[in-house]
């Protein structure tokens, strides 16, 4: 019997999946979470052979979550369960262990399909996901994306401006006449970002800013 833990923070989620599973005979839906952090502690306690995780979820979201899953129980596998097709979710679950990635609007026949898969150690993605992976495979551009997107997070707004004009290939004078800044600050606002960021030169930064898909602002109005 595959045991399984439904996290989603919307009831009637749950309760569709839990009827779609339950129509199985092999497989037995053992808790529900309606966030991240009750989740964590279903696992802990029920120690199912799969998890359905959402990602968005209130106090703990469902990929912040499977890190903490994944150290307090191994053996329990892991699939996202989500309406949202985005490479950086998709890249950050598979990165972190989840074994499957999948769309609610999926088949029934998928979801038990996919349960069974991954409970036996195999993985299983959604046919739209895998293409988005296979797609993305191509010089590793789908982790590339997802790890700027995650640096450039942490930058202000203001830098993060600065930076996409960086990007554009603008110098130091150029940038602030943009953004009407003196060339000392665009300078400081620079030496910030390529902390930040961890990079020794602007070239470096920019590649990151391109990679994070990070455009030219548009000329403020005077």
């Amino acid at each position: 019997m595959v045991r399984v833990v439904v996290a989603d923070d919307e009831g009637l989620v749950r309760a569709g999946v839990r009827a779609i599973l339950d129509s199985a005979k092999d497989i037995e839906v053992v808790a529900e979470a309606e966030d991240g952090l009750l989740a964590v502690e279903m696992i802990r306690r029920h120690r199912p052979d799969v998890v359905l995780l959402d990602v968005r979820m209130p106090n703990l979201s469902g990929l912040d979550a499977i890190s903490g899953i994944r150290a307090i129980s191994p053996d329990t596998a892991v699939i996202v369960l989500t309406t949202f097709l985005e490479d950086d979710y998709i890249a950050g679950a598979l990165h972190d262990g989840a074994l499957g990635f999948m769309l609610k609007a999926a088949d029934p026949r998928e979801l038990i399909d996919g349960v069974r898969a991954v409970a036996d150690g195999a993985a299983y993605l959604s046919p739209r996901v895998a293409r988005r992976v296979i797609a993305g495979l191509g010089a590793g551009r789908m982790n590339r994306e997802a790890a700027a997107r995650k640096r450039v997070a942490g930058l202000t707004t203001r830098e993060r401006e600065l930076l996409g004009l960086l990007v554009a290939g603008l110098s130091n004078a150029e940038v602030g006449r943009r953004m009407h800044l003196a060339e000392g600050t665009v300078k400081s606002y620079v030496s910030a970002i390529l902390s930040r960021l961890e990079v020794r030169n602007r070239v470096q930064a920019a590649i990151i800013g391109h990679e994070a898909g990070l455009a030219p602002q548009e000329p403020s109005s005077s």
